[in-house]
């Protein structure tokens, strides 16, 4: 059904779109009998992202002014009012997405649960809209989406004094609606009869092909009755999909000759349509479409470096793919955009899907998804030079782990330490989160347990190495410490000599053991609840029992005279030379440092919560040192 919408202009972003405005409106303004919770859903391309975005455009005192708010139907704008909370969901997990609920609202928080009773604690209505739920999390197969809705807006919309607005796939829209009581909540599907707007689709494809709106002059475009006629057509087929619309537009501009179709049959009805109708009209197989479409709808983040799409078009087609590639400029255009990003010191093009539902329907006809990610991982894999990833493509170093992920193959990933250190740490930390903890090696359960601090610190590599180098000294993986020194070529701050795993170490002192013969022995001297432990400076020697009152400790003039001097925090601890106040190592903790000592040949030795370690400084400046 279409709104009456005479003497009143169209919302200029949404073109349309009267009725659901209306219903947005009078949730918005809180209107007797509205619901408290509205969930906007529809099949993928259905444009609910798009008809949020114009709705909240109306929400926001500052870009009001900028609409023609008096041309409009009254029905569909709210008053003017606070702007609500909007924290988007895009490539954030549950938990962050939590936090920024939290940190909006100054709430003392600190885990996710908590967010709630604090907002319930508030005393007063807020309104909070959550955009972009389907583009959650860092990796695809991680399901992000799925758990947003089940630790964040569930708990959300369950709260009384909390107006909920949302946008959601069909499947997640009926999960929150259906875990509320009865009344709470509305969801708005804009396939339904009630909710499409088909007049919308032909004022979307009339503009689409307008020459004012960038369309190129020609006859189908430049006479008003045809291109009306042509828009009336498209929007007959497309449905309820303003996707299908734009891709039909698109298509026909970008063919040959750019001729209205002679049969409205030759028009799309679906997104799939839309693909094969496009390839028929230049002439080509359809299944050649979807094989330079398909490493897009599989890629992971921004989007692919052209050079790797092509190799992996050829990898998932089977076949040498040259030819089409050579000519997919007017067979991929409609569906592909390309982007400019920067990055390794130089920009470089990135290619992807202009709509996510394009995806979706390429990975709908693949017959075997996890086997298409083997294929696409194997590849990536032979892209890194050497297996050397401080040389591999940003791209296969930074979401390898996603495909793999997706193939099944992640925990036979997880064993090279220099995937580890090089890798962004955000989306490998989510595809490995993603793996069931029994999976796991012991090498990719330190890096789980170490991913927070390096995404926490975004900790350039050579800090990353150290980080991780420290954590699998203490978690009893020297090997993997000794193949980061030894393997990565990185001139690390630091190196680990040993860890001990006691709690509750409350001081730490550095300091000498007298023997009958010879030199005295460096030592370390750890409070324990029990007593007081003595550990060798350098190393693992067994030094029998040792009386800690016959340690010699430093005297203060002594550690006056020392070269470097130690500062600390409440997670940190900076080593810097004295003579020129540079940094040489900034250690950071992922648990409170209790204690640190410092000798004069440099061996640092830290306590935590964890337990102790002791690390040999070599004295490399990285910075001047700031107060703590």
């Amino acid at each position: 059904m279409t709104a009456t919408t005479t003497g009143y202009a169209p919302h200029p972003y949404t073109g349309g779109r009267t009725v659901v405005l209306r219903a947005l409106a009078a949730w918005r303004m809180e209107r007797p009998g509205s619901p408290r919770v509205t969930v906007l859903t529809g099949s993928a391309g259905s444009g609910r992202s798009h008809l949020l975005t114009g709705f909240l455009m109306l929400c926001d005192p500052e870009f009001r002014g900028r609409l023609p708010l008096a041309d409009l139907d009254p029905s569909t704008v709210p008053p003017e009012l606070p702007a609500p909370a909007v924290p988007s969901a895009a490539g954030l997990t549950a938990a962050q997405l939590g936090g920024l609920i939290a940190g909006h609202y100054g709430l003392d928080a600190t885990r996710v649960d908590e967010v709630y009773a604090a907002l319930g604690a508030l005393g007063r209505t807020e309104t909070v809209v959550v955009p972009d739920v389907d583009r959650a999390g860092q990796v695809r197969a991680a399901g992000e989406p799925a758990r947003v809705v089940r630790e964040v807006l569930k708990p959300l919309a369950a709260t009384a004094n909390i107006r909920l607005l949302t946008d959601l796939p069909r499947d997640l829209a009926a999960e929150l609606a259906g875990a509320l009581p009865p009344g709470t909540a509305q969801v708005i599907d804009l396939d339904e009869p009630q909710w499409a707007d088909p007049h919308g689709l032909v004022l979307q494809a009339d503009a689409l092909l307008s020459p004012e709106s960038g369309a190129p002059e020609l006859p189908l475009t430049a006479d008003p009755s045809t291109r009306r006629a042509l828009a009336e057509a498209i929007g007959r087929r497309a449905g309820t999909s303003p996707l299908t619309v734009q891709l039909a537009v698109q298509s026909i501009l970008t063919s040959p000759g750019a001729a209205a179709p002679h049969d409205e049959t030759l028009l799309p009805s679906s997104l799939g349509q839309a693909l094969d109708l496009h390839a028929r009209r230049l002439g080509a197989d359809p299944r050649t479409l979807r094989h330079l479409l398909a490493p897009l709808a599989l890629a992971e983040g921004d989007g692919l470096p052209v050079d790797l799409w092509t190799r992996l078009v050829n990898a998932l087609a089977g076949k040498d793919m040259s030819g089409a590639l050579a000519n997919s400029g007017e067979l991929a255009g409609p569906f592909v955009e390309s982007l400019r990003r920067d990055g390794d010191g130089s920009a470089r093009t990135l290619l992807r899907l202009l709509h996510p539902a394009i995806g979706d329907e390429i990975r709908a006809g693949l017959p075997n998804v996890r086997a298409a990610q083997t294929q696409i991982a194997m590849t990536l894999l032979e892209a890194v030079p050497g297996q050397d990833w401080s040389k591999a493509d940003a791209y296969v170093r930074d979401h390898v782990a996603g495909h793999t992920l997706e193939a099944g193959l992640l925990p036979q990933l997880l064993t090279d330490p220099g995937l580890f250190v090089h890798a962004d740490p955000v989306p490998l930390r989510a595809a490995v989160e993603a793996v069931p903890e029994e999976e796991l090696g012991a090498a990719a359960r330190t890096y789980l347990r170490t991913a927070p601090l390096l995404t926490r610190t975004q900790a350039p590599a050579t800090l990353r190495a150290a980080l991780l180098e420290t954590a699998f000294v203490e978690d009893g993986l020297p090997e993997y410490a000794d193949a980061i020194h030894g393997r990565l070529g990185l001139d690390l701050p630091w190196r680990t000599l040993w860890s001990v795993s006691v709690p509750g170490i409350s001081a730490v002192a550095v300091g000498s053991l007298p023997r009958p013969e010879g030199p005295a022995v460096p030592v370390a001297v750890l409070g324990v609840p029990a007593g007081t432990l003595v550990h060798a400076l350098a190393g693992p020697d067994d030094l029998g029992d040792v009386d800690p009152g016959q340690v010699l400790r430093l005297s203060e003039e002594e550690r006056a005279a020392a070269p470097l001097g130690l500062s600390r925090g409440a997670d940190y601890v900076r080593v810097w030379d004295r003579a020129t106040e540079d940094v040489v190592a900034a250690l950071v903790s992922d648990t409170p440092v209790a204690a640190a000592d410092l000798s004069p040949d440099g061996i640092l030795v830290v306590a935590t919560e964890r337990g102790a370690k002791a690390l040999r400084i070599p004295g490399q400046p990285l910075g001047r040192a700031r107060s703590v």
